[in-house]
């Protein structure tokens, strides 16, 4: 009869509101979680029968209903491995180190707080391990699927040391410079210790001063190279005016004992010629000795593997490298490349979801790659622990991609997605979940005195 079912339909009213109140709750209480989407509690009516005649009522469900595609405000973060995405997908985390274990479970989250634990892979509060493609030598990541993933570790990574290949000079050359008596009288020679400038520096390295042997130079600059050990090392070059719009040049080791095979023995000349400017005091390429513009073989001792080093002494008729003009000699600029060997001091991450490593010696390498994973219908993600999700049959399988790529959002670095949750609205509903609580339980009242009232008819 349709007392019982008014008792039965007060208690589903019951239990509803029930269900209500614990979304609500979970959603007051996730109010500073990083990267929680809010539940709401979705009512629906339940008519066992209805027609012209007669009805019968059934009652009410409540169905959760959680927003995971709306996008929490983007705060701020002084951790440079705090992440979030700034649009649509996931980040793939995996519940263990090792994401290719058999017993690993794969899953998204939102939720970027991540840190190195004590084996430096990156994990956040929830436990979760983020998932990444390793890049090759070239910076390339492998082909885009899961069965690639590997867990970040940001501690691990060490970067071996590289030779220096080419080093590039900025300097002008005084065009008043005075010749000197070197070259008056003639006794400037290259290819005798005595008479080049690079026997000259060969003493002055040694502490001989003033120097017994050599020419001194009218100009010279020295800069750090490295070996292909990451050993370090300093180059020279040295020049002396030979005639207006001319002059010699060397480039050589200092000390001369850093060089295995001494060219010049006694010396760590490495390469002699003369560089030629045109009248408005740009370098003449082609009046300037090939042997300064090739590479140059670098001969190194400790067992080194020789060195070829290529130095820029500018653009043929431009002023972008070695010039000669009126104002005195000077250095405006030496660049080299190369590095000793490094460990990794810090990481980075940019927008792209491109992981680069920092180094002690200054150098950076970009190691992993973070892929997001977007989903069809992400409001059907299967909710678990640690404010992750899985794939469900209403999701769809979902597609990993890099960032920015079909739909993917960015990876805002140095933030964190904060909780979608509007605490003024919860309260709010809290109200009126409590009031229907109450009103469901004058309904099992009322009903409960009417079926009293027809158990006194016999009486």
């Amino acid at each position: 009869m349709s007392l019982y079912a008014s008792l039965f339909s007060g208690v589903s009213g019951l239990s509803a509101n029930s269900s209500a109140m614990g979304m609500i709750s979970d959603n007051i209480v996730n109010i500073n979680t990083v990267g929680y989407k809010g539940t709401t509690a979705k009512f629906s009516s339940l008519v066992t029968e209805s027609n012209s005649s007669s009805y019968s009522p059934g009652g009410v469900i409540a169905k959760p209903q959680a927003l995971i595609s709306h996008q929490g405000l983007l705060q701020g973060s002084s951790s440079a491995t705090d992440l979030s995405i700034d649009g649509a997908g996931f980040f793939v985390v995996a519940n263990q180190e090792d994401s290719q274990n058999a017993d690993a479970t794969i899953s998204y989250t939102r939720a970027g707080s991540f840190t190195p634990d004590d084996n430096g892979f990156l994990q956040n509060t929830a436990g979760l391990y983020l998932q990444g493609y390793e890049l090759d030598a070239n910076g390339q990541p492998p082909t885009v699927n899961i069965g690639n993933l590997k867990p970040i570790n940001v501690s691990n990574f060490t970067i071996t040391a590289e030779a220096t290949t080419t080093a590039a000079i900025r300097a002008n050359l005084q065009s008043s410079q005075p010749l000197s008596a070197a070259i008056t009288g003639a006794t400037y020679n290259p290819a005798t210790v005595a008479g080049s400038m690079a026997g000259y520096d060969a003493d002055v390295s040694q502490g001989i001063i003033p120097a017994t042997q050599g020419t001194k130079p009218d100009f010279q600059t020295s800069m750090q190279v490295y070996d292909a050990k990451g050993g370090l090392h300093t180059m020279t070059f040295a020049a002396i005016k030979q005639s207006d719009n001319l002059w010699n040049a060397e480039i050589f080791v200092s000390p001369p004992t850093d060089l295995g095979v001494q060219p010049l023995a006694g010396t760590g000349q490495v390469a002699t010629g003369q560089i030629a400017f045109n009248g408005d005091g740009t370098i003449n390429a082609a009046g300037t000795s090939a042997a300064l513009l090739a590479p140059l073989t670098v001969n190194w001792a400790g067992g080194a593997d020789p060195g070829l080093i290529t130095f820029n002494l500018g653009t043929d008729g431009q002023s972008d490298g070695i010039s000669e003009f009126a104002g005195e000699s000077t250095v405006i600029s030496t660049t080299t490349n190369g590095a000793k060997f490094g460990s990794v001091i810090g990481v980075s991450v940019n927008e792209e979801g491109i992981i680069t490593a920092l180094f002690n010696n200054g150098l950076a390498r970009d190691v992993f790659v973070l892929p997001i994973s977007t989903f069809q219908n992400p409001d059907g993600l299967t909710r678990r622990q640690g404010n992750s999700y899985t794939i469900s049959d209403q999701s769809g399988s979902g597609d990993l991609k890099l960032a920015g790529k079909g739909g993917a959002g960015f990876v805002a670095p140095s933030t964190l997605e904060a909780s979608t949750v509007d605490l003024a609205s919860e309260f709010t509903n809290l109200i009126t979940v409590q009031r229907a609580f109450s009103a469901s339980t004058k309904i099992i009242t009322t009903a409960d005195e009417m079926l009293d009232e027809l158990n006194r008819i016999k009486r």
